[in-house]
């Protein structure tokens, strides 16, 4: 989730970064059924092995755009939800079912064989709902710090027009709130998440994404794909949580933990994010071509 406060400062990125921004996606649009548009990045080569890339609650695909590029060897697809990034905004709420369907209408559109599905936060939550609906049309779901249940419903209420993106910039942390977040991922990440306006710039997303929703233990037990949960060391999903949601599953669910990671790894480690990704889809890869 995108907020505000903390200051911005100019660190240099490192060459692994500007190689991989440095990789542009093709940015392609989608009308669903209901005449939404969404919008999605797209890398490599049609014929390579998929991975659908899913962002959090306030986040894009632009989230995506260090982490794809090095998951080489695959098609990579990162997907913004309706009300978030450069997609449409609905009138009548967003449910996670209607996500899921986006998400599955995406998968489809690009012609990808069972990819492997990974959901960030809110993300992984619209992943598991889209495999259950559709369990075969992926071949492993990756959830990224997405808790069984949430204790309360974030409301972001302070959704103000900026001068300019660099007091947006200056403004932004992630919510909930980390320890580090990387100087040049902070730059980048924010300079794709705003809209010119009247009078400035605002972000993106609509407000009106952060609603009650029923939790992710709900759903769990009916998810039948292979599935793993990657756990953030100080994010949210403590350790007894990771081993309820394991064991609640409808299918086998290795856990996998980020050491010194917050709910955001993109954004702290994203090296480590990248490697255990990698590792996942290419076991994923493995076990349906050994």
């Amino acid at each position: 989730m995108s907020g505000f406060a903390g200051d911005a400062s100019s660190d240099a990125a490192p060459q692994w970064f500007t190689d991989a921004i440095g990789q542009a996606p093709l940015i392609k649009r989608l009308t669903t059924a209901d005449g939404t548009t969404i919008s999605y990045r797209v890398w490599g080569e049609r014929a390579w092995p998929g991975v659908l890339l899913v962002h959090g609650a306030a986040a894009s695909a632009a989230w995506w755009d260090h982490i794809a590029p090095q998951l080489s060897g695959h098609r990579v697809v990162a997907v913004d939800l309706s009300g978030h990034g450069d997609s449409s905004h609905k009138s009548g709420g967003y449910p996670v079912g209607e996500w899921a369907a986006e998400v599955a209408a995406v998968a489809i559109a690009e012609k990808l064989d069972r990819p492997v599905l990974v959901g960030h936060s809110l993300g992984g939550r619209v992943a598991v709902h889209a495999a259950v609906a559709e369990p075969e049309l992926f071949s492993r779901v990756v959830l990224i710090d997405t808790p069984a249940r949430h204790s309360t419903v974030v409301r972001l209420t302070d959704h103000r027009v900026y001068p300019d993106p660099t007091a947006a910039i200056r403004r932004f942390r992630p919510l909930p709130a980390q320890a580090v977040v990387l100087d040049y991922l902070r730059e980048h990440i924010v300079r794709h998440s705003l809209r010119p306006v009247s009078g400035g710039w605002m972000w993106k997303f609509d407000p009106r994404i952060f609603s009650p929703r029923p939790p992710l233990a709900e759903v769990l037990p009916k998810l039948t794909t292979p599935a793993a949960l990657v756990r953030c060391e100080h994010g949210m999903v403590p350790r007894d949580m990771a081993d309820e949601m394991a064991g609640m599953a409808g299918t086998t669910m290795p856990i996998i933990q980020i050491p010194d990671a917050g709910h955001h790894p993109m954004l702290d480690r994203p090296l480590a994010l990248t490697e255990v990704l990698r590792r996942l889809v290419t076991t994923a890869n493995s076990e349906r071509h050994p």
